[in-house]
């Protein structure tokens, strides 16, 4: 986590950001919840990027004075850790395990791909530190399940699932570049010329090969599922 966000948490109790079960305290109601608040926030990202979300804007959507978020999330990247959590509570848990811990995995990475690319924001927000809510725990609750068969230690778990969603996360930042780029034909054209013409140069024997090698399937899906088969069925269970 960069050090000023770190510092704009580090004396929270991230146990009070999440609901509880502990009645609420007596006295006039609050005009707004934490949970709106959130999903203004979370809307706002799926529509214009992790970029437009700001307390100003967010307030807008809500209805309320910008400082009166405050009192709900203190600053941008409390919310964030907020976001996050309420989008991971849409990851189904409660699916039955096969038992292959490998093909468990990749069922999750894939569940995670979809996830990320309803929320294109999220390989972004994740790429730094969050604090896992009650929905992100429930999640690697279910990809620890997943791999008890692998016969792994904890830490090597741990590290396996933190491992599989940086992957699943920079591969979706990746497709959603390339799913930009796409939308310039003009651009894709002259990339290819000018690789065609490096390759022709002389200087760069194995990218000459490489390009001259028949294509593979270039359907998202398919080169997700090839990446990932490569990531996960090299992992050692010793």
């Amino acid at each position: 986590m960069p050090r000023d966000a770190e510092a704009a948490v580090s004396g929270m109790d991230f146990g009070q950001l999440w609901p509880s079960s502990v009645p609420p305290r007596r006295g006039r109601k609050p005009v707004h919840s934490r949970e709106a608040i959130t999903a203004a926030a979370v809307a706002l990202a799926d529509a214009e990027g992790l970029e437009a979300v700001t307390m100003r804007k967010v307030a807008a959507r809500v209805g309320a004075g910008v400082m009166s978020l405050y009192s709900y999330a203190p600053d941008k990247e409390t919310l964030l850790h907020l976001m996050v959590d309420r989008v991971s509570g849409e990851l189904p848990t409660t699916t039955a395990l096969t038992g292959d811990w490998r093909a468990d995995l990749k069922a999750i990475a894939h569940l995670q791909r979809d996830h990320m690319l309803r929320h294109p924001w999220l390989p972004a927000a994740l790429s730094t530190r969050r604090v896992p809510g009650p929905n992100t725990l429930a999640f690697l609750e279910r990809a620890l399940a997943a791999l008890r068969p692998s016969g792994l230690d904890g830490a090597a778990k741990m590290e396996i699932f933190a491992q599989l969603t940086a992957f699943v996360a920079g591969h979706v930042a990746h497709e959603i570049a390339q799913a930009a780029a796409a939308q310039s034909p003009e651009r894709a054209a002259a990339e290819a010329r000018y690789l065609a013409a490096v390759a022709a140069d002389g200087r760069h024997p194995e990218l000459a090969e490489a390009l001259s090698a028949p294509g593979r399937a270039l359907a998202p899906e398919a080169t997700f599922a090839r990446f990932l088969n490569r990531l996960i069925d090299g992992l050692d269970a010793d």
